[in-house]
């Protein structure tokens, strides 16, 4: 496959520095793409630049991810207009670690081919620099014009936040030495990215030519925008992130099944290997049935399962299943703790001992004076009549007894009230 001809087509390409396509057409290339370690998981706005160098490789290039350990506690200014909290080393460490086992979903890491991934450290070699053999070697090639020109240090310097300290301003400086020093190490040539990071890409190649007269090239694709006008990736909650620990599989699941129609066109482009045929046929699909959200259910699989596993897929889609209607008490009963809770996050709970369940409580009682989820025993026997309420999603009538057997994974029943009304009885 053709690198930029692939990327074209899946809108993936904002800016590209003249001589880059001839490049990749003329033999195997290394690129590397930036992540600064900042937490010990990636969130989906990582993707992007992680699905670059994935179709990078798939193309036969070389993809490099460097986690920058040293610019990571330095911060970088680009798009932003408060400093960051500056890392220690052990938590980098610690991060770096737990991204790399995220990224093995991505990369191959461990095939035998030349352009097998490679993961590097920037503090590794940052780290072995004086401050004065860094100004000496590298500072005197980069003009303080030419860093002052750069878009993101114009808009800190004309009121944007609180300024810049000296250390966000050396960032662009420390960035370049980086594409210098895989250059130098492993014939790197190209560096990828946002649109934001065009600046700090440049610096790079504008040192590597300066220094030692080398080729060096720089490629950036849009920034991931939303539809209607919110910001990618993010929620009332934060980040979603590929951590399950931090963002459950069904909240992920659920994330890219949400995607409007629009974003969703946009999104299986960037964050799926589907081909460009797969794709078209999908969206033809769509257009003839939106309400059966073809692509946002395509979109949903294929990183859910990437991210996570095929299990944790099969769970989001039965779970969803539950939550709106479809699913039954056997299915309620498998899922996880996490996974409980995850699908009906925002429930209203009610605490109540277990000690009550020892013996049993009628369902009435149970539904008024445990639980207050109806304000009288008349309604509650009115809607238990109408067959408009279930336990553990089975209809129940007002001969049902509550006890211990109802517990979902020792310690929850779920109570329906109508068809839209549920409510989470934790009993401890």
């Amino acid at each position: 496959m053709n690198f930029i001809e692939e990327m074209k087509w899946r809108g993936m390409i904002h800016d590209m520095m003249p001589g880059t396509e001839e490049q990749l057409s003329k033999e195997m290339t290394t690129a590397y793409v930036g992540i600064d370690p900042t937490a010990d998981s990636l969130h989906i706005g990582h993707l992007v630049g992680v699905m670059m160098l994935k179709h990078f490789q798939e193309c036969g290039h070389r993809p490099i991810v460097l986690l920058g350990g040293a610019t990571g506690m330095i911060g970088d200014p680009s798009g932003k207009s408060q400093e960051r909290n500056l890392l220690d080393a052990d938590t980098l460490k610690h991060n770096q670690a737990c991204i790399r086992k995220q990224l093995e979903k991505f990369l191959d890491f461990n095939c035998k081919e030349a352009n097998a991934a490679l993961l590097v450290n920037n503090y590794d070699w940052m780290s072995k620099f004086s401050f004065i053999d860094f100004i000496r070697d590298i500072g005197k090639h980069i003009t303080v014009n030419y860093m002052m020109a750069k878009d993101s240090v114009k808009k800190r310097f004309n009121g944007e936040g609180d300024g810049m300290s000296f250390t966000e301003f050396s960032y662009q400086l420390v960035q370049g030495y980086d594409f210098f020093y895989l250059n130098q190490t492993y014939g790197c040539k190209l560096q990828m990215g946002g649109s934001d990071q065009w600046g700090n890409i440049t610096t790079g190649t504008e040192l590597i030519r300066r220094k030692v007269n080398g080729e060096a090239y720089a490629l950036t694709c849009p920034l991931i925008t939303k539809a209607d006008g919110g910001k990618f990736g993010k929620t009332e909650k934060g980040n979603i992130w590929l951590d399950p620990e931090k963002t459950s599989p069904y909240t992920f699941y659920q994330f890219w099944l949400n995607c409007s129609d629009e974003d969703s066109k946009k999104y299986i482009r960037i964050f799926t290997l589907y081909s460009k045929e797969e794709i078209e046929a999908m969206e033809k699909e769509h257009e003839e049935a939106p309400h059966l959200r073809v692509l946002q259910k395509a979109l949903a699989k294929d990183l859910t399962i990437r991210v996570h596993s095929q299990a944790d897929y099969d769970a989001a889609v039965a779970a969803s299943e539950i939550l709106f209607g479809k699913g039954t008490a056997d299915g309620l009963a498998s899922l996880s703790e996490q996974m409980f809770l995850s699908v009906f996050d925002g429930v209203p709970q009610v605490e109540i001992g277990r000690e009550k369940l020892n013996e049993g409580i009628g369902i009435v009682d149970f539904l008024t004076d445990s639980c207050n989820i109806f304000p009288s025993k008349g309604e509650a026997r009115r809607m238990l009549k109408d067959n408009g309420v279930s336990v553990n999603k089975n209809k129940v009538n007002d001969t049902c007894m509550v006890n211990a057997d109802f517990l979902l994974n020792n310690k929850y029943i779920l109570v329906q009230k109508g068809k839209k009304n549920y409510y989470i009885v934790k009993c401890e």
